[in-house]
């Protein structure tokens, strides 16, 4: 029996965690980082939008039933909202006042020019002019001016973590690591509201801001008789979903010492600490994210889940060191790129040369090549220095980590053996930074003087189809 009066005993943490592609619940014990318990589901768009939009509304249907599901709910202390960026969600007080739009719908487009006339320059925001709704700034200026009526009707505009938060408590939060998430709304350098959130009035949309790992409030009390949770369980500000990975490895290091970790999923986000934030490459889908510290974090993209799945296949065959060999010596090549969304190659349509004779093996072995190769660019493009961490199902794949080593002789590759890092970092945060360390396991490289010879050769050969 529930004592409302009394939090649970040794509380468990349940993490939601909301991707592009996939909804996931984690329950996690924060004293030893053991994962429990997890539910999943495929994310799909919502029927019957004015646009491309998300299922808001499923996805807390699917968490509330994920947590009701959940074995031992009744000792969850704590939950973390945990999502990715470039999303944002307009409320008044009884709820959504326009569907939540997804940052891939092509209509965004047709606003380009006269979004890139009014955002601020790189210098002032850290956030490139990316295509599509990737700035969150071009999703709001769309919907201000296509649907004037009901966007006058919004009081907030809460990020994507910190709507969760607000359905499961009520209460109303901002926060800086999913503002500063190439939105165009934020000032990095000074930890402020650009000056086109500033122009436009989004700043006054935006609710007081909290901390990633502040306690916005308890669960309201429907939350609690609909799920069977604890009614004394704390619901966090949140973090955007990267952030959350690079926040247990920055809290596990010393202060001063550079390394970078690849967050991998849907992208491949890559999040260096130790290195200067001038001098990225805007045109190159560089740019300058803020840490759940609050400090400008350099950043660079690409949409490497997607990218890996378009060469290798959407159920990849498995791969190891004989498919790799066998791909080097037919000189198969993956010239980027293959998702037409930012990335260190913009603009340019990926193809596969020699790759006709691959049999599927051979295709994923080409895949963790190409990944590869665009990481070890986008590691350069950053000046990143220190161990590279690989997080997320990358870390899973048997060749790209010891690629990624051999193409660089003397970098130094390390693998989280943790299944998820979005969850180390929301156990620090339900922790206040105490959460157990990341389990790490260093690769040995490929070294093979055929990768020496592929990396100069993809950096300066063909960037577009022959023929």
């Amino acid at each position: 029996m529930i004592d409302p009066a009394r939090p649970p005993a040794a509380p468990l943490v349940a993490v939601l965690d909301i991707g592009k592609t996939n909804a996931k619940l984690v329950v996690a014990d924060p004293a030893t980082g053991e994962e429990l318990w997890q539910e999943t589901r495929p994310n799909r768009p919502l029927a019957g939008a004015p646009y491309l939009a998300i299922d808001a509304a499923a996805i807390e249907a699917f968490l509330l039933g994920a947590l009701s599901n959940a074995p031992e709910r009744e000792r969850i202390g704590t939950i973390v909202p945990v999502a990715h960026g470039a999303c944002g969600a307009l409320v008044d007080e009884a709820g959504l006042v326009l569907p939540v739009m997804d940052y891939e719908d092509p209509v965004l487009e047709e606003v380009a020019d006269e979004y890139r006339a009014e955002r601020d320059a790189f210098a002032v925001t850290g956030s490139p002019f990316l295509p599509l709704g990737l700035n969150l700034g071009r999703q709001i200026h769309f919907l201000e001016r296509r649907f004037p009526a009901a966007f006058a009707r919004a009081r907030h505009l809460m990020m994507w973590p910190q709507y969760l938060s607000w359905r499961l408590t009520d209460v109303a939060a901002g926060e800086v690591t999913s503002l500063g998430c190439h939105t165009d709304l934020w000032e990095p350098a000074t930890g402020r509201f650009s000056p086109l959130a500033l122009r436009r009035g989004w700043d006054r949309l935006v609710p007081p801001l909290k901390a990633a790992g502040d306690v916005v409030g308890r669960i309201a009390p429907g939350i609690a008789a609909a799920t069977g949770l604890h009614p004394q369980t704390a619901v966090l500000a949140g973090i955007h979903d990267s952030n959350a990975s690079f926040l247990r490895h920055r809290l596990a290091r010393p202060k001063d010492e550079p390394f970078v970790v690849i967050s991998s999923g849907t992208w491949a986000v890559l999040l260096a600490s130790g290195v200067p934030v001038s001098g990225l490459s805007e045109d190159r889908d560089c740019l300058v994210n803020v840490d759940a510290l609050g400090a400008p974090t350099p950043t660079a993209r690409f949409m490497g889940g997607r990218e890996f799945a378009a060469i290798a296949g959407e159920a990849p065959a498995p791969a190891g060191p004989g498919d790799l060999d066998r791909v080097l010596a037919a000189g198969a090549v993956a010239w980027p790129s293959f998702v037409a969304a930012g990335g260190p190659f913009p603009g340019r349509q990926g193809f596969v040369e020699n790759g006709e004779g691959l049999d599927a093996a051979g295709r994923s072995a080409l895949a963790a090549l190409y990944i590869a190769l665009m990481a070890d660019t986008s590691l350069d493009l950053l000046g990143a220095r220190g161990t590279v961490v690989i997080e997320g199902p990358f870390a899973d794949n048997a060749l790209i980590g010891p690629l990624l080593a051999g193409l660089h002789p003397g970098r130094s590759v390390a693998l989280s053996r943790d299944r998820a890092g979005t969850v180390g970092g929301a156990l620090a945060l339900a922790s206040g930074g105490r959460a157990p360390e990341p389990r790490l396991r260093a690769v040995e490289p490929i070294s093979d003087p055929r990768l020496t010879a592929l990396r100069s050769r993809w950096r300066t050969g063909p960037r577009v189809a022959v023929g």
